[in-house]
């Protein structure tokens, strides 16, 4: 079962909240207000332990949900860790729980995903054994030249991806702002290998032309900090990984060292243009971490102050062009230089032909290549365009309605040559596309199996048959505890559905890792006419993830 969360950092914070929330609601109102409305049926019972020990855990708030995910009855975990959740309809309830000094999780959570407990005749829900993590801490202190601590200062908190997502890089995990002594913590952290940087401005440093030397030369005031990660190096290479056990508190302080300031320009070649404006991008990881503006403008040439030693991405002229660069000294630019970017215009259609009435909102976001970033617009009566786009690959995705209901993207023609899925390759000049977006969302159900039994907690993908709509059909879902699943708004096509235990290990984001078990799987067909909810005509047999033929993707 699917929970989505919005947003990325914002998303955890949010999931934290609201559960914590959500358990102090259910057991300080749940006797009062929703036991009477439940008559004598089926219960919920096992034991929370430690996933670390494998000790019981006492006192765990334990929930469980709806499927829209209100509250529907709580319990409090006893001295061995045991809870007991009475009086159930039969049905389907996400359960989560929670304690101080563990991070809050759903039952067999797995990313966005979890698996429910399915309540009815016949069904085991007695022996439910739920893990709770304890939570991992990261804490430091941030100082400057002569120990000072540094107030104020941006601390990110980046994390190595584990192997299913081995493929995107580090990504932040958190941010946090050092206080008066210069001390940051990060908290209810999963276990896993992370980085440390530091961005800050020394508070003394003055800058722009107005606080050069009499000679043109830069003022000692005139300094930065470089981006610093730990253990204390610029060097984003050379930055320590830093590894957190369940439960563990690790400690990581950071020394910032200021240098000269350094000074950009980007010569005007072409006076007559007038006025122009730069994008100055700071990128770390690969991703943008702050952009500056246009800081002065002088005789047609545009120069920018006070910046630190790192890695850039400028964004200049009209049309813009692009150029990345590692800044170590004083640059000058030419008017010329960088990818000069162009506009991608298009219609969009259904699968079927058909016009889409209402507006759309259109993304365009970078695949690969430096100095892109995502780019929106809105079609109006079926037209659309994007304007300064770089040469690259780029995928798109499409929202309309009141609501904003996600439109899969079926396919991408540029003249007489459709191809399946929601990628298009942009070159150096402008681009037309014809863009088909299905409507018709089909919900397809289904069980899975492993050695005869209810297969739980296993990962059941989707996989469309032509491989270039694999990153924009594909589906996936977590089965139930009776091995059932749902994949949601699935779009016209042939596919295969098939079942992977212990799959979430795999970097599924790539087609070529789930290829060695299509073999196994159960195909379906959806078209514009299948109803509204298709139920898979046989069980899908789940293969264990080392099981499976050799090839990506096995152990």
């Amino acid at each position: 079962m699917k929970r989505s969360l919005p947003g990325l950092l914002a998303r955890e914070r949010a999931r934290r909240a609201a559960t914590a929330f959500a358990l102090f609601w259910a057991l300080n109102a749940w006797s009062q207000v929703a036991a009477p409305s439940l008559a004598s049926g089926f219960h919920i019972a096992g034991r929370v332990v430690n996933s670390s020990t494998g000790e019981p855990v006492a006192r765990a708030s334990v929930v469980a949900h709806s499927d829209d995910s209100r509250i529907v009855a709580a319990a409090m975990s006893d001295a061995d860790g045991r809870f007991s959740i009475e009086n159930l309809p039969a049905g389907k309830y996400p359960l989560s729980a929670s304690k101080r000094g563990y991070r809050s999780a759903f039952y067999d959570e797995h990313e966005e995903f979890n698996s429910a407990i399915v309540t009815g005749e016949g069904l085991d829900t007695e022996h439910l054994e739920f893990t709770l993590v304890p939570a991992a801490t990261l804490h430091g202190v941030i100082t400057a030249d002569g120990g000072d601590p540094v107030e104020g200062a941006d601390v990110m908190l980046f994390r190595q991806p584990d192997l299913s997502h081995a493929s995107e890089g580090p990504v932040q995990a958190d941010g946090a702002m050092t206080d008066d002594t210069g001390a940051y913590e990060f908290s209810d952290l999963s276990a896993g290998e992370y980085f440390v940087a530091v961005k800050a401005d020394p508070w003394y440093a003055l800058h722009g032309r107005s606080n050069r030397n009499a000679d043109g030369s830069a003022s000692i005031l005139d300094v930065a900090y470089p981006i610093t990660f730990f253990d204390s190096t610029v060097d984003e290479a050379a930055a320590v990984p830093i590894k957190l056990a369940e439960g563990s508190r690790e400690e990581a302080n950071i020394s910032l060292h200021a240098v000269p300031a350094l000074h950009l320009r980007l010569l005007d070649t072409s006076p007559k243009n007038g006025a122009r404006s730069i994008e100055l991008r700071e990128t770390l990881f690969g991703k943008e971490i702050q952009t500056r503006g246009m800081l002065a403008v002088q005789r047609g040439n545009i120069e920018t102050t006070g910046i630190a030693p790192g890695h850039y991405e400028l964004t200049h002229g009209d049309p813009p062009r692009t150029i990345e660069f590692n800044a170590s000294s004083d640059l000058e630019i030419e008017s010329d230089a960088g990818t000069a970017a162009v506009s991608v215009r298009g219609t969009l259609r259904t699968s079927g032909g058909a016009a889409i009435a209402d507006e759309a909102n259109l993304l365009l976001e970078p695949e690969d290549g430096p100095g892109r970033t995502r780019l929106q617009t809105f079609a109006q009566k079926g037209q659309f365009v994007f304007e300064g786009v770089l040469p690259g690959r780029w995928s798109i995705s499409v929202y309309a309605g009141p609501e904003g209901q996600s439109l899969p993207v079926v396919s991408i023609a540029s003249g007489q040559h459709a191809l399946p899925g929601n990628e298009i390759v942009v070159a150096d000049r402008p681009v037309n596309i014809a863009v088909a977006v299905s409507r018709t969302q089909t919900r397809i159900q289904g069980f899975a199996r492993l050695n005869g039994k209810p297969a739980s907690g296993v990962m059941v993908v989707l996989v469309p048959h032509a491989p270039g709509a694999y990153v924009s059909l594909v589906r996936r879902d977590q089965s139930d505890s009776d091995g059932s699943f749902s994949l949601r708004d699935v779009a016209p096509g042939q596919y295969t559905v098939i079942a992977i235990d212990d799959g979430w290990k795999l970097d599924w984001r790539k087609r070529e890792a789930i290829v060695p078990y299509l073999a196994g799987g159960v195909p379906v067909t959806i078209s514009d006419r299948s109803n509204p909810v298709v139920q898979l005509p046989k069980v899908v047999s789940a293969v264990p993830r080392s099981d499976a033929a050799t090839g990506p993707g096995t152990r």
